[in-house]
């Protein structure tokens, strides 16, 4: 299998609901640094798994829409507590949806999976991984 790994980072505020949180559960800020994997098992006929600079791109766009918000005020995100996890398999979806769309180039239909990785700190980091 093949890949590429791209990497931005994304500034967040948001809380959590449930006592498994503790002093998180009040507003509080977040940086996560962001990977984002891309896997096929083939090369394309131009020997890339995808353009590396559209998929740098497409990341950035991905994280533009998350970035100095605080997730609390986004309507798409009431109600849920916006965890590590879950923002992993957000950023991922919506990546996902940028192969679909073609906004990665034709090549990328031949992608099989994308991988997001979000770190909190050098110690923590949580990941999410899917097929295309």
């Amino acid at each position: 299998m093949f890949s590429i790994t791209v990497r931005d980072h994304v500034m967040v505020a948001h809380s959590f609901r449930g006592e498994v949180f503790g002093p998180a559960q009040r507003l509080h800020g977040a940086t996560f640094v962001v990977d984002a994997t891309f896997r096929r098992t083939d090369l394309d006929e131009d020997n890339i798994v995808v353009d590396i600079g559209k998929a740098t791109e497409e990341l950035g766009a991905v994280l533009s829409d998350l970035n100095y918000r605080n997730l609390d005020d986004e309507p798409v995100f009431k109600g849920i507590n916006t965890s590590t996890e879950y923002l992993a398999k957000v950023i991922a979806d919506r990546l996902a949806d940028a192969v679909h769309a073609g906004r990665l180039g034709e090549g990328a239909r031949g992608l099989e999976g994308i991988a997001v990785s979000l770190k909190e700190s050098h110690v923590a980091w949580a990941s999410y991984e899917r097929a295309l």
